[in-house]
């Protein structure tokens, strides 16, 4: 297979080569879609054993891409890209969990008698083929991958030029699973080319080859696959994530959280971009947590009360309160209440995670009825925001709109269903 689709790229035929990525893609599908549960467990396995035996090359090809893209890594840069023995481990966990999760192909969801005698269920189909467009995350290439092949479907992945030799090097381990049990190499397939118009080329659809395609990356990515796709679009827009610190919130579990939630990494999606003071413990909570988040490397820019707390403290601008920085870099604003900081949320995040820290129940349930996010938390990091926490295994991303998959996007998001009708020979009068 990639000899055939090496020589179609080195003719310069991106269209050529993405039809034909397509059309394999559609008739692995359709084995897919009716194997059997132990098989496709079986081959994530195998997959999974494969990363693990072929780690070294894996960070070989990692250290490849890192070095040629070395100067335009900035600190959250080089963290979304760089791969290291606890990080091929963790991925090969990855696959390993979402091999053992249940099968959601053939699920009956609901079942129910109608008066004439018919029997109707609805039942979880696959959804087809998937394109996942990603940026230089090296790890999306293992996730979406098993994920897809959990759930039934076939996927071409397209990775970021910058990780392409990482991305390259994982989806042969993918491919060596597959095919140890005999399911077809074509079910995970990856753009062998790092030319744009391949992109393009995947937003038409491909001739009706793709059934959705799900972006992960930055707001030009996702604004790009958004205006030009003609299928349907998971869409997973940026993480302006916000913790709100009540006026009932504990301060040491309001200091862990908040650390937490910005700092441990501050390049991914689930980062806190925007940190919510309550007026009534200003003066309690705000100078030590920002203090922290100071003395930890993190710049803070803040409003007048946050200036005033601690003369580190850089002036917020209004772009600043809508703005993902995905580095360690955090607005600070003092709010009147949690209506405030409902309303604070709804002008400037953008749906994906928010999280309030309160030991008042009320005002948690305030929050969390009325912050209109993918996800809400109440005294927890918002870098829980990841679909092997939510016990997924793994996530293709974390879709922000409001149509089929909100949230972490995992194998039973990535299933649609049909309707089974169970007759006894009736007919309609």
């Amino acid at each position: 297979m990639s000899a055939k689709l090496e020589s179609v790229d080195a003719k310069g035929d991106v269209a050529v080569l993405m039809k034909d990525m397509g059309r394999r893609a559609r008739a692995s599908a359709r084995v897919l879609a009716l194997a059997a549960p132990e098989k496709k467990t079986a081959a994530l396995k195998a997959s999974a054993q494969a990363i693990r035996d072929n780690a070294s090359a894996i960070l070989q090809a990692n250290a490849e891409d890192i070095a040629a893209a070395s100067e335009k890594l900035n600190d959250a840069f080089r963290d979304r890209l760089s791969l290291d023995t606890k990080r091929v481990a963790a991925m090969a966990e990855g696959v390993d969990v979402v091999a053992e999760l249940p099968d959601p192909v053939g699920t009956v969801t609901a079942s129910w008698d109608r008066p004439n005698g018919l029997k109707i269920e609805r039942v979880r189909t696959p959804l087809g083929v998937i394109a996942v467009i990603y940026e230089s995350r090296p790890n999306v290439t293992a996730d979406a991958g098993a994920l897809c092949v959990k759930a039934g479907n076939a996927v071409i992945l397209r990775g970021g030029s910058e990780s392409f030799h990482s991305s390259r090097a994982i989806h042969r381990a993918l491919v060596q699973g597959l095919e140890s049990q005999g399911l077809p190499a074509d079910a995970i397939q990856l753009v062998p080319t790092r030319d744009r118009a391949a992109v393009g080329e995947l937003l038409t659809g491909l001739g009706g080859m793709i059934d959705v395609v799900v972006p992960r990356g930055g707001k030009a990515l996702v604004g790009r696959v958004e205006t030009e796709a003609r299928v349907p679009v998971f869409a997973h827009l940026e993480g302006v994530c916000h913790v709100y610190v009540h006026g009932n919130a504990d301060l040491e579990m309001a200091k862990k959280i908040v650390l937490n939630a910005k700092m441990r990494r501050t390049g991914v999606c689930g980062s806190a971009e925007t940190l919510l003071v309550d007026r009534t413990v200003a003066g309690t909570h705000l100078k030590p947590l920002v203090a922290m988040l100071l003395d930890a490397g993190c710049e803070i820019r803040g409003d007048d009360a946050t200036r005033t707390a601690d003369k580190r403290v850089v002036a917020a601008t209004e772009q600043d309160w809508s703005t993902e920085y995905l580095d360690a870099i955090l607005s600070v604003k003092v709010v009147d209440g949690v209506q405030d900081a409902i309303d604070h949320i709804e002008r400037y995040g953008t749906h994906h995670t928010d999280s309030i820290v309160t030991s008042d129940g009320n005002a948690a349930e305030k929050f969390m009825s009325e912050v209109d996010s993918a996800i809400v938390l109440h005294n927890a990091s918002t870098q829980f925001a990841d679909g092997g926490e939510f016990g997924f295994g793994a996530e293709i991303g974390i879709a922000t709109g409001r149509l089929h998959a909100r949230g972490p996007v995992g194998v039973e998001q990535l299933t649609s269903f049909k309707y089974r009708v169970l007759g006894t020979g009736q007919t309609r009068p």
